[in-house]
């Protein structure tokens, strides 16, 4: 994939206007209060927004907001799919579940960040959405409502896409935790307007882009969370690139089974031991090092308050689970991370959820805020660590997208990267 696109500096828009494809997909409070409880995402679009607005432009922003089920029929299946009595399922409880997933306290948040009044839009391509663009002057900003509340959002509907594109005069893509995903407005309006990135993709095309093109060497990843099956092709297309991968988090007692060890009750992909023997063959024959752990930190039972034993690796006896990486291997990993020279780390090494099972992704995380080397984090479980640990500021890039960073350093095409028009 090309990551060299053109981006909105390298376009005029004056008087223009843009539509701006966000991330605004942001985590609210459970209680239906429409309080935001973490507004990073929207933080991190204000350098293309305001950089827009500077330069003339007037702004349509739009966004996706969480899985609104776009009618009642397909809401009514779903609630049957999920074992849901018939008579409980109830229109009300369809539009109720639509009006959580309004974008009322996202505009109010970002004209707040903004220091202006942010339009909005009380539907996507409707004749509200329409007459508001229609009006919409240079220096003002518009926000849609909800994209997947259109039913063709999530399919790519050309009509839909070429609806949106009717408002705007350039396409500015700026939602890296979508490009993974070839919806109406993440790809789709790339067809009818000039698209080009925006100030946090181009971020992340520089960062996860240069270091799989051009890394500065040694390149060592750092593979953890729980399944083997969700990293293979991460795990291959890295061992053409990386001079030391690390294992760690609950795949590693997949290796460690496949290699005759006893993993007691730790999460075990079956069928996948084949592929992570071929896994340690490759990586033999290519020269690159794979670093599995050698001793494990176990406990009784899946709980934070669980008794836990330090057991070397693939001797986890029976009745008992491998929770985290144990102190050896922390020195072992924590060692190799010191003379790297770029780091790519995606996955927890532990159940860090529970205080007595975070010690191994903590060393993790601190040997990283340490080194001298590039470091960027995979978005998702890794990228929460980091922030919850308090390194985030130590890090050289953390990535916004957590399935767009993962498919992204598996060497797939990203379609809401690829519709971009190259540099």
């Amino acid at each position: 994939m090309n990551y060299n696109k053109k981006t909105v500096k390298d376009i005029d828009v004056k008087g223009k206007k843009v539509l701006l494809r966000c991330d605004f997909n942001v985590p609210m409070a459970k209680d239906g209060s429409g309080v935001i409880t973490d507004d990073k995402r929207i933080r991190a679009a204000l350098p293309t927004i305001q950089y827009l607005l500077e330069q003339g432009a007037a702004v349509i922003a739009c966004s996706h907001m969480g899985k609104p089920v776009a009618t009642f029929d397909s809401y009514k299946k779903k609630q049957l799919e999920k074992g849901k009595d018939e008579a409980s399922i109830t229109e009300e409880k369809w539009k109720k579940s639509l009006q959580e997933l309004r974008m009322e306290p996202v505009a109010a948040r970002l004209g707040e960040l903004l220091g202006k009044d942010v339009i909005l839009a009380d539907d996507v391509v409707g004749p509200d959405a329409t007459a508001k663009a229609a009006a919409l002057q240079p220096g003002q900003i518009l926000l849609l409502q909800n994209t997947r509340f259109e039913k063709g959002e999530t399919k790519n509907d050309p009509e839909l896409a070429k609806k949106m594109a009717a408002m705007a005069e350039v396409y500015v893509s700026d939602a890296f935790g979508a490009v993974h995903r070839a919806h109406a407005s993440t790809a789709g309006v790339a067809d009818y307007l000039p698209a080009v990135s925006g100030f946090l993709i181009q971020k992340e095309l520089d960062f996860i882009g240069g270091a799989l093109a051009n890394p500065k060497r040694p390149l060592v990843a750092i593979l953890g969370g729980s399944k083997v099956s969700s990293k293979i092709g991460v795990i291959n297309n890295l061992l053409e690139i990386a001079d030391t991968i690390i294992i760690g988090g609950g795949m590693a007692y997949t290796f460690s089974a496949a290699q005759g060890g006893s993993v007691g009750d730790s999460l075990l992909e079956e069928d996948w031991k084949d592929y992570a023997n071929d896994m340690v063959k490759k990586a033999a024959d290519k020269g690159v090092k794979l670093l599995l752990p050698v001793d494990t930190v176990t406990a009784d039972k899946f709980a934070p308050d669980a008794d836990s034993q330090v057991v070397k690796a693939g001797q986890i006896p029976d009745g008992w689970q491998g929770l985290d990486i144990g102190p050896e291997t922390v020195k072992l990993y924590c060692d190799a991370v010191a003379d790297a020279g770029t780091v790519i780390w995606n996955g927890p090494m532990g159940v860090f959820e529970f205080e007595k099972f975070a010690a191994g992704t903590k060393a993790v995380a601190e040997a990283l805020s340490k080194t001298d080397a590039i470091t960027i984090i995979g978005g998702g479980d890794s990228a929460a660590a980091v922030q919850q640990l308090g390194y985030a500021d130590k890090m050289t890039h953390i990535s916004t997208g957590g399935g767009a960073s993962l498919e992204f350093m598996e060497g797939k095409e990203l379609p809401g990267v690829a519709c971009l028009l190259d540099a």
